[in-house]
């Protein structure tokens, strides 16, 4: 499977903050955003990622993450000319998907939890169909919402309903087969001009090939588009990091813990941020033994 990180768009809702850099390139607490959605794509095991984002702004990712060698990965980058929605990922990532199977993560969103791998890897080994993710929010309207049956059997999907059936909304992280791209192509722009996810989403559940999973309480699912939620996404690293000791989106950890690269691997990439917690956390592995 392959994943796809979508990091483009204009971030107004962040101005002025995003009026000069990508949002997806300012600091949830000690790390860039970038770093959460990508570190989900390798959670789920995917090494193979494509960073799709602005003409302006992809330089800046090459230049923080490079070809993904250093994690034992290979990342590409493609440009999104002008927001298009998306389902357009798929149309500019097809070359790159190619015959297989793709992830969709947003490059605005983060997911945390201890049952997250589990839930990843039921959706990788899904390999029929789409699957998505259900989560418990207060203001559904702001999203694409879920309606469920007693079984929880998704009846139909609404993008930003003025009326919600349920609070059930769906997260920007997305599993699909290697169907998606022919289905993208054939999603029409919605009234506002975009290629909405929730027409793929539609045309899967139309197929009878739409799978959710429904977060538990368990899970926590952050959509830092907000000054608000940038704070709140930061708050939550922090308390999370000092109160575990461990490292959210540690991509370097991530990558070793893994098997992308040799814990030496990891501890030599430690050296080179040793002047910051954030190496000093790699470098602490240095010797210890680990059992979780």
């Amino acid at each position: 499977m392959k994943g796809i990180v979508l990091a483009g768009g204009r971030g107004t809702r962040l101005y002025p903050s995003t009026k000069a850099v990508s949002k997806q390139l300012l600091t949830i607490y000690d790390k860039p955003l970038i770093y959460y959605p990508l570190s989900t794509l390798m959670l789920a095991g995917i090494k193979e990622v494509l960073i799709i984002s602005t003409a302006e702004d992809t330089p800046c990712f090459q230049r923080l993450l490079g070809d993904g060698t250093q994690l034992g990965m290979e990342i590409s980058y493609a440009v999104q000319d002008v927001p298009r929605g998306l389902a357009d990922a798929f149309l500019i990532g097809e070359d790159f998907i190619g015959k297989e199977n793709v992830c969709l993560v947003l490059g605005d969103n983060f997911f945390y939890g201890t049952d997250i791998t589990l839930i990843l890897n039921k959706a990788v080994h899904r390999t029929d169909g789409a699957t998505i993710f259900g989560c418990l929010v207060k203001n559904p309207q702001d999203f694409g919402v879920l309606e469920l049956d007693e079984r929880g059997t998704v009846l139909s999907i609404e993008e930003k309903p003025q009326n919600p059936k349920s609070n059930y909304v769906v997260p920007g992280l997305y599993f699909y087969d290697n169907h998606v791209v022919e289905i993208a192509k054939s999603v029409t722009p919605s009234a506002r001009g975009e290629l909405e996810i929730t027409s793929i989403n539609n045309a899967y559940l139309a197929l009878g090939k739409l799978h959710v999973e429904l977060f538990g309480r368990g899970i926590t699912w952050l959509d830092t588009g907000s000054p608000s939620s940038l704070l709140k996404a930061a708050t939550f690293v922090e308390t999370v990091q000092v109160n575990t000791g461990y490292y959210i989106a540690c991509l370097e950890e991530i990558a070793w813990r893994r098997g992308f690269i040799s814990k030496e691997a990891m501890i030599t990439l430690g050296e080179s941020l040793k002047m910051t917690e954030y190496g000093q956390y790699l470098l602490s592995y240095r010797g210890a033994h680990t059992y979780d």
